[in-house]
């Protein structure tokens, strides 16, 4: 039994990291949610909102992302017309969960580490804004496609950014680049 703990170390090292920083952020996003009321939505989620509606208006679109009065979700009106809703699941928050933990399983040093995950949480938020606005815009152009694209198109999309930031983190930086 000695002789498997010694040789798959590396391997239950990463995870109990992985899991218990997953488990821990969790945790703690759990809390956050549940300071909101029922009917209130996040911080989080609400400024993902509007910096989604901030870009589209950028964009010169004639857009308005508002809270509902009496739901936990911002629905978007493009050009008049009701698109969709933002609820709590669009603003990435479980990516960056995940992100996180998988980063600093297979850490290297402190400041390099650190420094990662808050250039990767930042980018992660701003290709996530990146990616409501489109969504917005392409459920107005192509409503008929509103599953392929909600469903399969964007998540792949950020998923697979945060797969490339893993890769580039394991052969760059991580402890385990060598």
């Amino acid at each position: 039994m000695k002789k498997y703990l010694i040789q798959f170390k590396p391997f239950l090292i990463f995870i109990s990291i992985f899991f218990l920083t997953y488990i821990v952020l969790t945790i703690l996003y759990k809390f956050y949610l549940n300071s909101y009321q029922l009917q209130d939505l996040d911080a989080i989620t609400m400024i993902s909102g509007q910096n989604s509606e901030q870009l589209l208006k950028f964009l010169n679109y004639d857009v308005i992302i508002q809270k509902s009065s009496q739901n936990p979700w911002q629905e978007i009106i493009l050009k008049g017309r009701f698109i969709a809703r933002i609820t709590e699941g669009c603003n990435a928050v479980s990516v960056m969960i995940l992100f996180v933990s998988f980063v600093s399983a297979f850490s290297g040093n402190l400041k390099k580490t650190s420094l990662f995950i808050i250039l990767g949480l930042i980018s992660i938020y701003i290709l996530n804004i990146i990616r409501i606005t489109l969504l917005i815009v392409l459920m107005y152009h192509f409503p008929r496609y509103t599953h392929f694209l909600h469903d399969i198109f964007f998540p792949l999309m950020i998923y697979g950014y945060v797969f490339i930031l893993w890769v580039f983190w394991i052969n760059r930086f991580s402890k385990y680049a060598k």
